[in-house]
């Protein structure tokens, strides 16, 4: 009789790329689902809106766990002004929906850590701005307002995945994958 040799089971097996990196193949799959119904670049301005919203929930909620569902209800925001009326642009619902959460988080005292929502809401301030100004100006200026405007975030979403705060890094690393990519549909 031969004796057959095995191995013993490993408990750490390495993961496979796509179990690393689902939030990056996700984003890039968004994107590319996004990209493909874009007429200009303006038209992602609710999205940069939506970037920073997420980020700014999540930090007044004080649960980077809330980013996900944060990020699925700007989503249906979106989807939904798309669908209802084409001269609403969901931007101005995003960015209301982000006083309204800030409102809270300053109701509920959330004003600490600094890394929260104050530095959240100065992040709000700056591209949510870019995204109404997007929509204000001749449609080319917008749409390099809007794609510069996703390249910082993207930059603000590799920090965050750095740095594990604020929202969970699978949403930060996501966001970075489409951000970026969306940012180079525009240009």
């Amino acid at each position: 009789m031969t004796e057959i040799e095995s191995t013993p089971p490993t408990t750490s097996q390495p993961q496979s790329l796509v179990r690393r990196r689902w939030p990056t193949l996700a984003g890039l799959g968004f994107a590319a689902l996004v990209a493909f119904d874009l007429m200009s670049g303006v038209d992602l301005a609710p999205v940069l809106a939506a970037s920073a919203a997420v980020y700014l929930g999540a930090a007044a909620l004080q649960r980077p766990a809330a980013a996900w569902p944060l990020f699925f209800a700007t989503g249906a925001v979106i989807t939904v002004a798309r669908l209802l009326d084409d001269r609403f642009d969901p931007t101005w619902a995003i960015l209301a929906g982000s006083v309204a959460l800030l409102t809270y988080g300053l109701l509920r005292g959330a004003t600490r850590p600094g890394y929260g929502l104050p530095l959240q809401t100065v992040a709000l301030a700056g591209f949510g701005t870019a995204a109404a100004a997007a929509l204000l100006v001749t449609p080319e200026l917008g749409a390099y307002l809007v794609a510069a405007g996703l390249l910082g975030h993207a930059g603000w979403d590799a920090y965050h995945h750095r740095v594990n705060r604020v929202v969970v890094r699978s949403l930060a690393e996501f966001c970075l994958a489409l951000d970026t990519a969306l940012a180079v549909v525009i240009v």
